[in-house]
């Protein structure tokens, strides 16, 4: 059984974070500049805080930030490094401040990046900036990822949505609050199109022509890795994952945007782990063809009065 806290109130979170999946969308990760003091930060952030709408642009912290700011957010922790058993680590590479700007024009999208680096700077550098869009029948419930399948598909819908991603029954400031999980994975393409049809669908766990779950899945299948239901206690996250693709040097890169959100960083975390291989050594199919390339926790604030209710950052 899912959690069936009551749900919160919509104007408590950053309702961004429930909205389907936009068609474009931009992940900009800023780090502290160099020699910014906590006075330098606040002022940052009051330019930021009334900035952030919660819905065009999503804002998430990092432990960093909160550190500085000698302040604390209970439950947020850095991202931790895993090794699976064949040796590939799953790497964490912390920020300070995200910013998931979403929309349907990307040029509106680079102008308001733009804008919003002006109101963090001197306090905050921007460094990589992931442009994002949704693949797939515009219509429908789910995104697909670039491989073709679906994604999200398990998430969680209504007041069960809300209660696995938004913090309840807390305390003030720390209400409405989720905590989300983002990573950046590379797609091997040349290894996937190497593999059959029904090679891929093990791997997914699940048909890409109609999205059934395969009950002959093996093990590693991603379905099994990360059935939200199959963990004591359950594992629920909210899902807002995105394809995101560049050109350099005369070839693509791409992939998926992963973010997961939660009331907790423990569902996510353990999903990861299974994934990995550390609970039994089996190691999730995805990454055969596919590995992270970043990892980073972030806390997203609730929102009040129409901005950022920062008042656990001291703001």
């Amino acid at each position: 059984m899912q959690d069936s806290t009551p749900a919160i109130s919509q104007s408590a979170h950053q309702s961004g974070i429930l909205q389907s999946i936009p068609a474009l969308a931009r992940y900009a990760f800023f780090s502290i500049a160099q020699g910014a003091d906590a006075s330098t930060l606040q002022t940052a952030l009051k330019r930021l805080q009334s900035a952030v709408d919660g819905k065009t642009v999503v804002a998430a912290f990092g432990v960093q930030l909160v550190n500085a700011l000698s302040a604390q957010v209970p439950g947020l922790r850095e991202f931790p490094v895993l090794t699976c058993p064949d040796g590939l680590v799953i790497p964490s590479t912390p920020a300070a401040l995200m910013l998931w700007l979403r929309g349907s024009d990307m040029g509106e999208l680079a102008n308001r990046t733009r804008t919003l680096q002006r109101l963090l700077a001197p306090a905050f550098d921007v460094g990589v900036v992931v442009d994002a869009f949704r693949h797939g029948d515009p219509e429908a419930a789910h995104g697909r990822d670039l491989t073709g399948y679906e994604d999200g598909t398990e998430n969680p819908e209504g007041e069960e949505a809300e209660a696995a991603a938004f913090v309840q029954n807390a305390a003030p400031g720390l209400d409405g609050s989720s905590f989300v999980a983002v990573q950046r994975w590379l797609h091997n393409f040349e290894t996937f199109e190497s593999f059959s049809t029904e090679e891929r669908d093990h791997i997914m766990g699940r048909r890409l022509t109609d999205n059934e779950e395969l009950d002959d899945a093996p093990e590693s299948a991603h379905v099994k890795r990360t059935a939200q239901e199959s963990f004591e206690p359950e594992a629920f996250v909210l899902r807002r994952s995105m394809p995101w693709l560049q050109h350099e040097q005369g070839r693509d890169a791409s992939g998926l945007m992963f973010a997961a959100y939660g009331k907790s960083l423990d569902a996510f975390e353990a999903q990861m782990r299974r994934m990995a291989g550390l609970d039994d050594g089996i190691t999730d199919g995805l990454l055969r063809f596919s590995k992270p390339l970043t990892g980073a926790y972030l806390w997203c604030p609730p929102m009040h009065d129409g901005q950022l209710d920062l008042r656990l950052l001291k703001i």
